[in-house]
């Protein structure tokens, strides 16, 4: 959607490492104390179909008055096995994105480092686990490395204007945030049925960011909770060893109000739902993952400041992701 997703939350459900675990029912895969484990994770996007609740505003194509939000995210990640049970984790959020308005000669940029994120995961059983499942918790500090307030200066016949970028493409939020996910698998013969969720705790209400709109109550951008969840099934291909095919349901999103704290401000709460087909693929230390998430329902809810001023914003949705992920174990 429209609204920004972090890489802490993001990541946490699409981890090439992490997932190599469950869906290889926790044995081949565990990392012994002591290793290290590099992972890089590359999410694609494109976002121009707008919504009012779940309602498509086929209008906007139509007039040409969509806005275009095209995003490469690369997330760079280690991990230290502290214990067989205990990992420890770093990732920095690389994003390139722009944003281009109808038919608007204006397109803006933001390129850069986002939010980084240091958090622990520990398996409630210690791998390897002769009952082929487990169970794992985390928990994360997201840092506000990432620039809230991306500018772009544009020419115009008075000269030059600076204009601050959307929130849906800007590097950080500003805000210092709590991460907690959970992962977990269980192997039932020949499938491996695997879960993973995370929530990104935002107790900031505002960053102090001047949004360019309008309406006084969107006139700073908000501090939003960010979401996501997926579960499914992986089985193993025939004649390819170590290649797994998998298909799970996943939701991402943004809440109306946060767990902690205020929710006033600019905010695009809402959620996609996508079915998600994939393959991974696990080769000694080295494991690759493939994965296009595919929307099935996409609703733009109402923010606070839409219920206080009796109005319902829009949101733009991508049809699809492309999710990519590569780590090694040293």
């Amino acid at each position: 959607m429209a609204a920004r997703q972090s890489v802490p939350v993001v990541g946490a459900c699409a981890s090439s490492s992490e997932e190599g675990q469950e869906l290889s029912g926790g044995d081949s895969n565990a990392a012994g104390k002591g290793q290290w484990t590099f992972s890089v994770g590359y999410r694609e996007m494109r976002s121009a179909r707008h919504f009012v609740g779940t309602v498509e505003q086929k209008e906007r194509q139509e007039r040409a008055t969509a806005v275009v939000n095209k995003i490469h995210l690369f997330d760079v990640a280690v991990g230290y096995t502290l214990t067989p049970r205990i990992t420890l984790t770093a990732s920095m959020p690389i994003m390139f994105a722009k944003r281009k308005s109808g038919s608007s000669a204006r397109i803006f940029h933001s390129n850069g480092i986002g939010d980084i994120s240091l958090g622990a995961r520990m398996w409630l059983i210690r791998p390897p686990s002769e009952t082929r499942q487990n169970i794992a918790f985390g928990f994360g500090i997201k840092l506000p490395t990432g620039k809230p307030d991306v500018t772009n200066t544009f020419m115009t016949a008075t000269g030059p204007v600076t204009s601050v970028a959307d929130q849906s493409i800007q590097l950080g939020d500003g805000g210092v945030g709590a991460v907690f996910d959970m992962q977990a698998y269980k192997a039932v013969k020949f499938m491996t049925f695997f879960a993973a969720g995370a929530y990104l705790l935002n107790p900031r209400n505002t960053n102090g960011v001047r949004t360019g709109r309008g309406r006084p109550s969107e006139a700073i951008m908000s501090v939003a909770d960010q979401y996501a969840a997926r579960i499914g099934v992986a089985v193993p291909t025939p004649k390819i060893r170590g290649l797994s095919m998998s298909f799970a349901g996943r939701i991402e999103g943004v809440p109306v109000r946060d767990l902690i704290g205020k929710s006033e401000g600019f905010r695009r709460p809402g959620y996609a739902i996508s079915v998600e087909p994939g393959f991974l693929y696990t080769r000694g230390r080295d494991t690759w993952s493939i994965s296009m998430p595919i929307a099935v329902e996409r609703n733009r809810r109402r923010s606070v400041p839409d219920i206080a001023d009796g109005r319902h914003g829009d949101a733009a949705f991508a049809d699809n992701l492309l999710l990519i992920g590569y780590s090694r174990r040293f």
